[in-house]
């Protein structure tokens, strides 16, 4: 897995060691834990994160996969014939149920002008009333 991960070492000091940082983030996905009640032993939780996110964004995580599959792959290490995916389990909200069929609503042109509108909106306003204060 080593030769796929990003070089150590870019502008603005050194990363932490890929090692300890991959751990913590495959503990985080085995426990489900929110990334701040990370142990210490993983150093930082942001380090964490951010190299988590960071990878997603650029598609380390991907080009890993893909090459751990191949290794396996190659070694005869998968039997294909097992993998599959099953819909039948895939359960969809209530308001996925369908879509209209007729075309969308276009709205009508306004036939107020828009500064009568302003106008007549304005004295609907409730304006706060001072009381008068005997001299």
């Amino acid at each position: 897995m080593e030769p796929h991960l990003p070089a150590t070492g870019r502008r603005g000091g050194r990363w932490n060691d890929h090692r300890t940082v991959i751990n913590g983030i495959l503990f985080r996905v085995r426990t489900g834990i929110p990334w701040r009640d990370l142990p210490e032993r993983f150093g930082s939780w942001k380090t964490v994160y951010e190299r988590h996110r960071r990878w997603s964004a650029d598609g380390t995580w991907d080009r890993i996969l893909r090459a751990v599959q191949a290794d396996a792959d190659l070694a005869d290490r998968i039997d294909w014939s097992m993998v599959g995916v099953d819909s039948t389990s895939c359960r969809a909200h209530q308001h996925a149920a369908g879509a209209r069929k007729k075309e969308p609503r276009v709205p009508k042109r306004r036939t107020t002008p828009r500064n009568h509108r302003d106008q007549v909106m304005a004295s609907h306003v409730i304006r706060p009333t001072v009381p008068k204060l005997p001299p």
